[in-house]
């Protein structure tokens, strides 16, 4: 199953299990409130047990058909819509789960309470509403980011091992002179957009676009396994290679990216007043962007430091050249270099670091 996927369904598990503690919120509400000195008092035959599997079940029902209409389609149709045109589609498909919800509702009430059902649609209906804006928050900071900064996992600055890859559009200056400005950005859009679910796979995360270059993060121990953190870069690769045909009728061209890998010790925390972010800072990210800018001198589709490949088990589909030792722009000490590609079928490595 593709990561992409997992993580769509990781969504759903959470909109599932925080409407079921929803529902069970409104059936105790709803019981001290019939127990107010205000309340005329429960209804005969009330219980509290069935309130409370009748307020669950609703959420339970209304998050499988809502939450599953939300994650695989609204937030996969409707990506580049507002959150007022998303929310405006949602509450119109949230009719048909509100009369779905009140039938089940209905089938467990002797005399169903009109105003009850009315009720519960309008606190449901505010619900998913909320629940949107959590889905959306969350897709516009990132994979997450959002929960970090909502259990303040960096508002302590913290050190952490990390893996970095630094992707670069080759030619960008020429295909965005070719393009114009309005084509450009919808062609960078299109790009990203297909690179995603090969980074996501890998377990990689998408820290920063910067203009036509994306910064991708591993974990240490997720980048190293299955050497996650090389394979992306092939399999990146390998996906625009299948889009080949779309990006030649779209824009006139073939896009490939040329990449620097690195790894090392980096600082993680929150910073910013009036916009807050969580990066990461430490000499490793100046040294992947200084790789990266050797493939051109070089003329490599991919250079990874040495640092990187002692720690890594590559196969033999990967054929491997050592650069040498180089001194890279701004730095004192030299670093060994290396560079990767996609060995010949049937061949075996040439080189080894």
């Amino acid at each position: 199953m593709k990561r992409s996927t997992v993580y769509k369904f990781r969504q759903l598990s959470i909109v599932i299990a925080t409407w079921l503690i929803a529902g069970f919120i409104i059936a105790v509400y709803e019981h001290f409130v019939l127990h107010t000195n205000h309340s005329a008092g429960p209804a005969p035959g009330y219980s509290f047990l069935v309130s409370v599997l009748m307020n669950m079940g609703t959420g339970l029902i209304g998050a499988l058909v809502g939450g599953s209409l939300l994650v695989f389609y609204v937030n996969v149709r409707f990506r580049d819509s507002s959150y007022g045109a998303t929310v405006m589609v949602v509450m119109l498909s949230f009719a048909g789960v509100v009369f779905l919800v009140n039938i089940v509702m209905r089938a467990f009430m002797e005399e169903p309470d009109m105003y009850r059902l009315f009720k519960n649609s309008l606190v449901w209906a505010v619900i998913l509403a909320i629940t949107q804006l959590f889905l959306q928050i969350n897709s516009k900071f990132g994979q997450g980011v959002f929960w970090n900064f909502l259990r303040g996992k960096y508002s302590t600055p913290r050190e952490e091992r990390r893996i970095f890859m630094f992707l670069d559009l080759n030619s960008s200056t020429t295909i965005a002179e070719q393009l114009g400005d309005k084509k450009y950005h919808a062609f960078l859009k299109d790009l990203f957009s297909d690179i995603t679910n090969p980074i996501l796979d890998s377990k990689g995360e998408i820290y920063q676009y910067v203009g036509d270059e994306v910064i991708v993060a591993w974990k240490y121990g997720n980048g190293i396994d299955n050497i996650r953190c090389i394979r992306c870069f092939f399999d990146i690769k390998e996906r625009l290679r299948q889009l080949e045909g779309k990006y030649k009728a779209e824009y006139g061209l073939a896009p490939s990216f040329k990449a620097g890998i690195h790894c090392g010790k980096v600082v993680a925390g929150e910073i910013g007043i009036i916009k807050r972010d969580i990066t990461y800072s430490g000499d490793v990210l100046n040294t992947t962007s200084r790789i990266q800018s050797m493939c051109r001198e070089f003329n490599e589709e991919v250079i990874v430091s040495a640092d990187l490949m002692a720690e890594l088990r590559l196969t033999a589909h990967y054929a491997v050249q050592t650069l040498g030792t180089i001194r890279l722009k701004g730095k004192q000490k030299e670093m060994q270099l290396v560079a990767l590609r996609l060995a010949q079928r049937g061949g075996n490595v040439p080189g080894t670091v």
